[in-house]
């Protein structure tokens, strides 16, 4: 059993305690809490609430969590694009289609399954069973430059590039529409969308602030290929980013606002260039993930079809 304690604030007063600890377990599903909250796992200030209970500033809530039980993870030979790889770190150009690590539903198939193929038992096990040598992710259908650790040491340096943002991170991208500027920063704050709590959004209330630095590299007639680097890294950064400037990535069928004329999986995301200070060289990396084809392909089409 594992507890959490949460002190309300004056921003979360009023709320009913299982819309509240939704949002402060953004991993856990608002009727798995509702269902701790019947099985007397949560109380305020010491005491068994309902999920109707209203919250006041400065309450005391303590919430729960039952052990998981969670699955065994087994090694699968799935051939992986390396692109940097030393006894301290791999970087591998991951495709479009394969999930970082396991979860619920995704138990094979997954990058974590080919890196314990690939590496053996030379993975960190800081994140446990279900994320061993996972530092950050991309999503699922954004393809590119993903870090793993081999060792709990080189993890801890890198974890702490990624806090401090001192980590390289450019995407290439296609987004809907012209944008106005050709380089310009996004600086808005992202967080669980209010109403839907499976995607992201700009969330000036109980966002964390996220900034994306853009510049456009080729302009088409509806489109424009452009290039972003992350200073923060939030879930879904660019992708929320872009779709609040009115131009959603090309495929992006969570933020988008139509119907894709092209034939894709998922939204138009690469990885392309990833850098960071070797955990034990102390010396400057940078690899870079070449475009995949479908990319090359749409690019094609768009420059022979409707360049501006």
């Amino acid at each position: 059993m594992e507890e959490f304690c949460f002190e309300i604030t004056e921003e979360l007063e009023d709320e009913r305690v299982d819309k509240c600890l939704a949002y402060l377990m953004d991993t856990l599903s608002r009727s798995y809490i509702q269902k701790m909250v019947k099985e007397g796992q949560v109380t305020v200030n010491g005491r068994p609430v309902r999920g109707s209970f209203r919250l006041k500033a400065d309450d005391r809530v303590v919430f729960s969590l039952p052990a998981a039980q969670e699955p065994d993870i087994l090694p699968e030979n799935i051939p992986l694009d390396i692109l940097y790889e030393d006894s301290d770190v791999i970087v591998v150009n991951k495709p479009k289609g394969m999930v970082v690590h396991p979860a619920a539903g995704h138990y094979s198939g997954t990058l974590v399954n080919a890196l314990l193929y690939h590496c053996g038992g030379e993975l960190s096990g800081i994140n446990g069973v279900l994320r061993p040598g996972i530092v950050h992710r991309i999503d699922r259908d954004t393809t590119g430059s993903v870090i793993a650790c081999k060792n709990d040491r080189a993890h801890r340096i890198i974890a702490q590039q990624l806090k401090e943002h001192s980590v390289t991170r450019r995407y290439q991208a296609i987004c809907c529409g012209a944008l106005k500027e050709d380089e310009g920063v996004v600086d808005r704050p992202i967080g669980r969308h209010p109403a839907d709590r499976k995607k992201m959004a700009v969330n000036e209330r109980n966002g964390k602030r996220a900034v994306t630095h853009y510049q456009v590299l080729e302009r088409f007639d509806k489109y424009t290929f452009l290039e972003c680097r992350l200073e923060t890294g939030r879930t879904h950064q660019i992708r929320v980013h872009l779709a609040s400037l009115g131009h959603p990535l090309l495929g992006d069928e969570v933020y988008g606002n139509g119907k894709c004329p092209f034939r894709l999986q998922g939204q138009t995301l690469h990885a392309r260039t990833l850098g960071f200070i070797h955990p034990s060289t102390g010396e400057y990396v940078e690899v870079d993930a070449p475009l995949p084809a479908y990319f090359l392909e749409l690019l094609r089409k768009m420059r022979t079809n409707c360049v501006v």
